[in-house]
């Protein structure tokens, strides 16, 4: 930052590091964590928990009725806060994080557990009707030898010997099903409202594959929260695929700032700046412009106080790995990269088909927006790119380079372009706004 010159900007790579390097965030934990444990040397505490590193390791309280496909304890509710707090004191909690399994099962269990400092970042619910609880657990058999636990009908041992020494565990009759399941379905709704912006329900009525899937999912997710977030966006797809109409859409409703390189160039020509008129010969020879000096016209647009403040969507650039490694020696990195992704033959038909009225600018197509009268479609003309050997050398072009451009981008997202271009936005949004999920755990 130069402090001579006024007004004081921030560099937008500090930004980018800030958000790299998880700074918000960080800053965030620490604090949350200093206002529950209350340590009486803070800066130390502080430091023993930069060390630790473990802000992003799984912290989840798996509940459920009985017979869910969680394993349950009948333990006092005091005894079972300060076991947790033994246990998750001890090195590989801290490090890998943990999974605590049927307790809370009260708020009030739920509230002890608050006021011990322990606070989860995912809460799963595994929930399913009645009836289907109500015949799984008295199939339920236990092996006394080593505790093992077996099921009539999902999960029988094979070995004879193990089948005839396997007892039915208590608790597993009608009436006492029927009572416990009384008891959980009185005290959810106090647990729900303990957890209620970090919780999920999970049908388990479904194969326990699909079951665990969606858990993954969901313990994978990030929770929203109050570190400053500056969309910048990339925007892949072949030609047609609609990059110029989402990034419109994205500008429309959040205020991004809007980058087409195509539009970038032709501005600085009608501008009649000096990149402009060192740009001009290679647009009216419809030949490509080097690309330093469209990256040096970018990076203007890039560094402005509107695109670092207020984020910036940009799509028609880089097309290849070598001018993607330019933008990034730049500092210019995005937090959103999608890939949209539409079949060829769908290409063809949204941009061979595609025509304009020279005299009111207005669009047509043959198949979804026919010119209102044969007067209009006789004076109708194709864009030169249009035309299907064009579209044809585009698209080679694209899919030359769209495997190099993925492997250098991590955690590219791809949307289905063939579809509704709402739906599209949607889809983009949703990844945009919300913070990307974790990685696979392992």
């Amino acid at each position: 930052m130069d402090a001579t010159n006024r007004p004081l900007r921030i560099p937008p790579e500090m930004g980018v590091y800030a958000e790299k390097e998880k700074v918000f965030e960080l800053i965030q934990k620490m604090m949350e964590r200093l206002l529950l444990d209350r340590p009486e040397d803070p800066i130390q505490y502080l430091i023993d928990h930069l060390k630790n590193n473990n802000d992003e390791v799984p912290r989840i309280f798996l509940l459920g009725p009985l017979a869910s496909g969680k394993r349950t304890l009948e333990i006092p509710s005091e005894l079972w806060t300060k076991l947790i707090q033994e246990h998750l004191s001890k090195v590989d909690c801290i490090k890998q994080g943990w999974v605590i399994e049927a307790f809370p099962q009260t708020r009030e269990q739920a509230l002890m557990l608050q006021m011990a400092g322990i606070v989860p970042e995912h809460v799963v619910i595994l929930d399913a009707p009645d009836n289907v609880l109500l015949e799984r657990n008295p199939g339920k058999r236990i092996d006394p030898t080593n505790g093992e636990r077996y099921h009539t009908a999902f999960d029988w041992p094979s070995d004879p010997v193990i089948q005839q020494r396997l007892v039915v565990p208590e608790g597993t009759s009608e009436e006492q099903t029927g009572k416990r399941l009384l008891d959980y379905h009185r005290n959810l709704s106090g647990i729900i409202n303990s957890y209620s912006k970090i919780f999920k329900k999970i049908n388990v009525d479904q194969p326990y594959v699909d079951a665990f899937a969606q858990v993954l999912t969901f313990v994978q997710s990030r929770h929203r929260n109050a570190a400053p977030h500056t969309p910048r966006i990339l925007l892949f797809g072949p030609p047609g695929s609609g990059k110029s109409l989402q990034a419109a859409l994205m500008t429309q409703k959040y205020g991004i700032v809007n980058i087409c390189s195509g539009q970038v160039l032709k501005e600085a020509v009608a501008g009649k700046t000096k990149l402009g008129e060192l740009i001009k010969p290679y647009i009216e020879n419809k030949q490509q412009v080097p690309d330093h000096i469209v990256v040096k016209l970018l990076a203007e647009h890039l560094s402005k106080l509107d695109s670092s403040t207020r984020g910036w969507v940009l799509h028609g650039f880089p097309q290849d790995l070598e001018q993607a490694r330019k933008l990034n020696d730049l500092r210019f990195v995005p937090n959103r990269v999608f890939f949209l992704d539409i079949p060829d033959e769908t290409v063809f038909e949204r941009l061979s088909l595609r025509m304009t009225d020279p005299v009111t600018g207005d669009r047509y197509h043959s198949m979804y927006k026919p010119a209102p009268s044969m007067k209009v479609q006789l004076r109708l003309n194709q864009n030169p790119k249009h035309a299907e050997e064009n579209l044809k050398m585009r698209l080679d072009m694209y899919h030359a380079n769209v495997q190099d451009l993925e492997s250098f981008y991590e955690g590219v997202i791809h949307v289905n372009a063939d579809q509704d271009p709402h739906t599209v936005f949607e889809y983009i949004e949703s990844f945009t706004i919300k913070p990307l999920p974790k990685p696979v755990l392992q």
